[in-house]
C-alpha cells in the first residue's frame, strides 16, 4: 500500500557538507599540526551525534567536499572508513556525493580507490538519475543524484532536467553544486526552479560554505555550511544541520558542534593611555578561540605594535591583529586650536571639555566627541603624524 504524505513517519537525516578533511593550515604560530587533527576529527563527532539515541537520527547524507582533495592520505581516508562503517553497524543509512574538491572524475580519486569497501551508497554515476530507494521508519525515501564527473556532467549552463518518481513516499534530491550561479570551472551550477518543478521534497545541497534555508513551492532546499572554519575568512557555522521530513511541515534544527570557536573582536582604544589599553586587552583573553581582532579608535600616542601584537597572539588558539586606529598627536590638536577656523573654534571648545572633565570616563567620551568632530570636519579620519 502507498503511503500518503499525512501517514508518513517523520524522518531525522543528518545532513552533512563541505567537511574538508585534509586541510592543511599554514602559518598558525606553530600549532598547524594541531589545528589539522582538530579539524579531522570532525566526521567522528558527527558521527557519534548520529549515534546518539537522543538525535534519532535515521538517515546521514555526506554532501560533497568530505575531503580537501580527491587523493587524501591513506591514514585519514581509514579513519573515514571506519567512521562510516560505525553507521552502517548501528543500522543508520548513509549516502556520499563526491564533490569538486574530492572530485571522482581523476583516476586517483578516492572514490575510485576506495569504491567497493565505501560504506553505505557511494554515489558515482555522472548525470542526474534515481540512486536508491530506502525505508526509513517504514516510509520509501527515493533518492537522486549525481556525481560530477569532468567531460561527462557537462557544467556550461545550469541543469533543469531532473528525473522523479511518481511514487507515494519521500523524495530527496542530493547535489553538490550552486543554485543559478555559474561558480567557475569544477563547479556544478543547478536551476532552483528545475529542480522544484521536479516535486522533489527536499534539496540536500553542499558546495557553499554558509547556512542557507529556502522554500521554493513545496520544495525545502538546505545549504548545511561548512562546520568547522578554516581560515578567519571561511570561518565555519559551528553547529550541524538536522532535517526532520515526513508528515507535516519540514523542520530544520541546528545542532551545536563541538568545535573551536572562530570569533570576531573589536577594540575602540579612543581615550586609552598605554595602561588601560594593556588591561582592555587581557579581559578578553579566550585561548580556545580563533580570533580576528580589530583596533579601531583614535590614539593620542603610539603603542609599541610589535609587543602590542605578540600579547594579543598569546592570549588566543590563533590570533590575526587588524590596525585601523588613527592617530591624533596632542602638539598637533593645540597648534590646531589656535587657527581662526572652526576647527579651531571646535577645538578649543572641546579641549575646555577635557580639562573640566570631573571622570576619566567623561574625559574619554569628550575625546571620542573631539576625535569623530575632527574626522567630519577633515572629510573622514583623523590625520596627524604617525
Amino acid at each position: 500500500m502507498k503511503k500518503r504524505r499525512g501517514s508518513m513517519a517523520r524522518i531525522r537525516c543528518l545532513h552533512l557538507a563541505d567537511l574538508h578533511l585534509g586541510w592543511a593550515p599554514r602559518d598558525w604560530g606553530g600549532r598547524e599540526a594541531e589545528r589539522q587533527q582538530e579539524r579531522d576529527s570532525l566526521l567522528r563527532k558527527a558521527v557519534d551525534l548520529a549515534l546518539d539515541p537522543a538525535a534519532q537520527i535515521q538517515l546521514v547524507l555526506i554532501v560533497g567536499d568530505l575531503f580537501e582533495s580527491h587523493r587524501p592520505p591513506a591514514d585519514l581516508v581509514a579513519g573515514v572508513l571506519a567512521e562510516l562503517e560505525r553507521l552502517v553497524r548501528a543500522g543508520l543509512q548513509v549516502v556520499t556525493v563526491p564533490g569538486n574538491h574530492d572530485e571522482i572524475t581523476y583516476h586517483d580519486s578516492v572514490y575510485r580507490k576506495y569504491g567497493r569497501e565505501w560504506p553505505g551508497l557511494l554515489v558515482t554515476n555522472p548525470h542526474p538519475e534515481r540512486i536508491g530507494v530506502l525505508t526509513l521508519g517504514g516510509t520509501p525515501c527515493y533518492l537522486y543524484s549525481l556525481a560530477y564527473t569532468g567531460g561527462l556532467t557537462g557544467g556550461t549552463e545550469p541543469l533543469r532536467d531532473f528525473p522523479r518518481g511518481t511514487e507515494d513516499g519521500l523524495h530527496v534530491a542530493i547535489f553538490h553544486g550552486s543554485l543559478d550561479w555559474m561558480a567557475g570551472e569544477r563547479s556544478l551550477p543547478l536551476s532552483t526552479q528545475g529542480l522544484a518543478e521536479a516535486g522533489y521534497d527536499y534539496v540536500a545541497l553542499g558546495h557553499l560554505h554558509q547556512h542557507q534555508v529556502k522554500t521554493v513551492g513545496n520544495t525545502l532546499f538546505v545549504y548545511p555550511g561548512m562546520v568547522e572554519g578554516k581560515n578567519l575568512s571561511d570561518p565555519g557555522t559551528g553547529f550541524f544541520t538536522v532535517v526532520e521530513l515526513g508528515a507535516g511541515a519540514p523542520r530544520v534544527d541546528k545542532i551545536p558542534a563541538p568545535v573551536r570557536p572562530y570569533r570576531q573582536v573589536t577594540l575602540d582604544v579612543t581615550g586609552m593611555d598605554d595602561g588601560r589599553l594593556g588591561e582592555e586587552i587581557k579581559k578578553m583573553a579566550d585561548p580556545e578561540a580563533v580570533v580576528d581582532f580589530r583596533l579601531t579608535g583614535v590614539l593620542s600616542f603610539l603603542p609599541d605594535w610589535a609587543l602590542l601584537t605578540e600579547q594579543l597572539k598569546r592570549q588566543y588558539f590563533y590570533c590575526e591583529v587588524r590596525d585601523e586606529t588613527a592617530f591624533l598627536d596632542p602638539a598637533i590638536l593645540e597648534k590646531w586650536a589656535e587657527e581662526p577656523t572652526l576647527r579651531g573654534a571646535f577645538l578649543q571648545r572641546m579641549l575646555r571639555r577635557m580639562a573640566a572633565a570631573a571622570t576619566p570616563e567623561e574625559q574619554r567620551r569628550n575625546y571620542l566627541a573631539m576625535a569623530k568632530g575632527i574626522a567630519a570636519l577633515q572629510g573622514g579620519k583623523a590625520r596627524g603624524e604617525r
